[in-house]
């Protein structure tokens, strides 16, 4: 586990920008200790990179958080487009440092706007936003963030990990329990409240991601116990049948 501060020190990202990161949910620490101190784990660290690889793409903040925590998402096929941008990019840079230097030879009279297009750039750019952002899902996720504060935010994310402890606590119950069913059916509305409309195809998704995804998994065990993630997986199948 390491503090905001050393998190801070190995990233070069702000202490003020990890809080901020928390407070609209775009990166959550591990653990709070009894003194209010964030301790990030490797799973939180993962995401926090690919985080970064986005900022350095110049996504907005809430476009990030909403790609990151969709049913969809996939890091090896995100981070084969992220190479993309980047090596684009790279392109561009080479093609202006080129013209440069052809001005600093021929003179500064020497005129070419080819090196400053950033078209192909751009269309991958929306390429990869419509990859992640052409879904019913993630406009209802945009039209219900809107505006949100981060307190808000931060609110929506405690109910997430309130249902998720009240359902670890349940874990001796077969999944397809009654009682262990009716808290399922409360996390599907939570997220259809907050985020999207969380239908029962999207809910088994998210199922298999709280299973699948190490960071979710971790998080998910520490609010309800360990195991509770895999649980919450079994009782959303059955929910769902």
């Amino acid at each position: 586990m390491r503090t905001v501060k050393e998190v801070s020190k190995l990233t070069g990202i702000s202490v003020r920008a990890l809080h901020h990161y928390d407070a609209i949910g775009l990166l959550c620490p591990a653990k709070v200790t009894d003194a209010g101190y964030r301790l990030y784990d490797e799973a939180a660290l993962r995401r926090l990179q690919n985080i970064l690889l986005f900022r350095e793409l110049q996504f907005p903040l809430k476009e990030i958080k909403a790609i990151l925590d969709s049913p969809e998402f996939k890091p090896e096929e995100a981070l084969e487009q992220q190479i993309t941008l980047l090596e684009l990019r790279r392109k561009h840079i080479d093609q202006l440092i080129f013209f440069a230097r052809r001005i600093q030879k021929e003179g500064v009279d020497t005129m070419s706007f080819q090196a400053f297009q950033t078209e192909e750039i751009h269309q991958y750019e929306e390429e990869v936003r419509k990859r992640w952002g052409n879904t019913e899902a993630y406009k209802d996720y945009k039209r219900k963030t809107a505006g949100k504060s981060e307190e808000e935010f931060s609110m929506a994310a405690d109910q997430l990990m309130s249902v998720f402890k009240e359902i670890g606590s349940l874990c001796k119950l077969p999944p397809e329990d009654q009682k262990v069913q009716e808290k399922i059916e409360k996390l599907q509305n939570i997220i259809t409240e907050n985020y999207y409309n969380c239908t029962d195809e999207i809910l088994r998704g998210l199922g298999e991601k709280y299973v699948h995804d190490e960071r979710m998994k971790e998080n998910i065990d520490k609010a309800g116990g360990e195991g509770t993630a895999r649980f919450v997986n079994q009782a959303i199948a059955e929910f769902c049948k």
